[in-house]
């Protein structure tokens, strides 16, 4: 008898004598999709098949080493594997682009849209509100999601950076042309973005650390 994905996982449900209703609910899923999965009308994805491994105590070797119809399973699961992966991508760049925009969008506001009366006040609403908020919210989303795995902490010193660039831009540039003088960046601006960026990805990373059975990118 050939053996494939589906008969392999219904095999192992009956062994374990558990319903099709009852390990729907274990995986979070319609008793339909079971049987979709069992009867190969639609294939399991790469984390139902690990969640079923552990309730069926079958190993995944078992269920994913096969013969002739598991080719057909593996190109199912390269496909979605890389459609995942093209989704991860994509929303890391979102989410670095909705930051830039909002960066780039304040500076320009600042310089073509402010007079020298209120150049002032917008730069402090700047700094000290718009661009920390921006900060903290991205870097939120970033530790959420676990964007980069371990390397999302380095970026901490890009938004700290930037938060650098941003003061630098804006008040001491301004200060510089008034003045007619050239004054240094503030390094320990840096610190600061980097600590509001910091917090954020630590409080996304708890909020993800809450969520079980989650599919954390490394």
């Amino acid at each position: 008898m050939e053996h494939d994905i589906g008969s392999k996982i219904k095999a192992a449900r009956i062994e374990k004598k558990l319903t099709q209703e009852q390990v729907a609910e274990l995986l979070g899923v319609s008793r339909q999709t079971i049987s979709n999965w069992e009867n190969e009308k639609s294939y399991p994805d790469i984390i139902s098949v690990i969640k079923m491994s552990e309730c069926y105590d079958v190993s995944l070797d078992y269920l994913l080493k096969g013969e002739q119809k598991m080719k057909t399973y593996y190109d199912y699961l390269e496909e979605s594997t890389n459609v995942v992966k093209s989704n991860a991508n994509r929303n890391r760049i979102i989410t670095i682009l909705a930051y830039l925009l909002i960066w780039a969008f304040a500076m320009i506001v600042f310089w073509f849209f402010t007079s020298g009366s209120d150049a002032m006040g917008y730069s402090l609403m700047f700094l000290w509100i718009i661009l920390p908020v921006t900060t903290f919210i991205v870097s939120v989303v970033i530790g959420k999601n676990n964007f980069w795995g371990k390397g999302k902490w380095a970026f901490t010193i890009f938004f700290g950076a930037m938060y650098m660039l941003a003061e630098y831009g804006t008040f001491k540039m301004a200060n510089n042309i008034a003045f007619n003088k050239l004054n240094a960046p503030d390094f320990g601006m840096i610190v600061a973005g980097a600590i509001i960026s910091a917090i954020g990805m630590l409080v996304g990373s708890l909020c993800n650390k809450k969520r079980p059975n989650q599919n954390r990118e490394e």
